[in-house]
């Protein structure tokens, strides 16, 4: 298991290599530039912009340079506001982070439930009620659904203030994140339940009068977690550091939407701080996804 980690470790460090390369060469290809659209610079205060940030070196030059400062834990500084990035994550990250977890706890918490209930009830009332919100919910987009929360329930009813930094109220951001990850572990728990469920050590256990309950929390449940804990582990990345268009709607300020911002003004740094934090997000979770597989499947052998 250590040697099949070390592998798993190496594996991360070249994804995110190339995820830095790719994200590099493909921001600079666009046209233009962070300082180009500041009417009020002169040419010759662009000019020594790019001269202090080493924007007038060649590529190859640059991402060397901006490779060693990440060896280093350097992130750079904001072409926009000069602040040091890592201040900026270490702001904006954990309330994204705090955000994310809340909304995929309770997605899988009860996506697993809705599952498992309609795997047991299959065919009745309730299997298709569930079903049925499943795939509402899974149509609608999460803007839309953020944008109706938001207006019935801040405008319309009152019952919840709009994002306020001093008293944040997260029930609705977290509603409309969980929603579209809710439905999915919903239907994959249901159908990982079923198969479970039809296996010969299930009718075993059922011969050998094995109570119901013990049957289904200890055999079948576990053994239908697999496929969640597949699908959790990118979606927790995901929906930690991509949930910018929620983050928009309800005016949150978090990592998301902070990307967006750097995108529209073409700061390269934390463009390329904050696709580094994602992927690097995204690799441990994958790893940490794998490892859990043993622990939930002890035939599951690493090589």
């Amino acid at each position: 298991m250590f040697r099949y980690i070390i592998k798993r470790v190496l594996l991360a460090i070249l994804t995110v290599f190339i995820i830095c390369t790719i994200t590099f060469f493909t921001m600079h290809a666009v046209p233009g530039g962070p300082f180009n659209r500041e009417k009020a610079l002169s040419e010759a205060t662009i000019q020594a912009l790019n001269e202090r940030y080493h924007l007038d070196e060649p590529l190859l030059t640059q991402f060397g340079l901006y490779m060693k400062g990440l060896l280093q834990g350097d992130f750079g500084v904001s072409l926009k506001n000069g602040r040091e990035i890592s201040n900026i994550i270490g702001e904006s990250f954990p309330i994204s982070a705090k955000l994310g977890l809340m909304a995929m706890g309770l997605a899988l918490l009860l996506g697993t439930v809705f599952g498992s209930v309609a795997a047991l009830k299959r065919n009745k009332f309730i299997d298709r009620v569930i079903v049925f919100l499943s795939t509402l919910f899974t149509a609608v987009p999460s803007f839309i659904l953020a944008t109706l929360l938001l207006y019935i329930f801040c405008n319309k009813l009152g019952w919840f203030p709009v994002w306020s930094v001093d008293k944040p109220s997260y029930v609705l951001p977290v509603i409309a994140l969980s929603a579209y990850p809710m439905a999915y572990v919903t239907r994959l728990s249901k159908t990982s339940m079923l198969d479970a469920l039809s296996q010969d050590y299930i009718r075993t256990a059922k011969a050998k009068g094995v109570s119901k309950w013990l049957i289904i929390f200890k055999h079948a449940l576990r053994n239908s977690l697999i496929p969640v804990i597949t699908y959790a582990g990118p979606q927790i990345a995901y929906i930690i550091t991509g949930s910018m268009v929620i983050e928009t709607i309800f005016t949150v300020g978090g990592i998301g939407s902070k990307f967006v911002t750097a995108i529209n003004d073409r700061d390269y740094p934390l463009i390329m701080a904050t696709t580094v934090f994602l992927a690097t997000i995204m690799v441990i979770a994958n790893l940490i996804c794998d490892l859990l597989y043993k622990a939930v499947d002890p035939r599951i052998k690493y090589e």
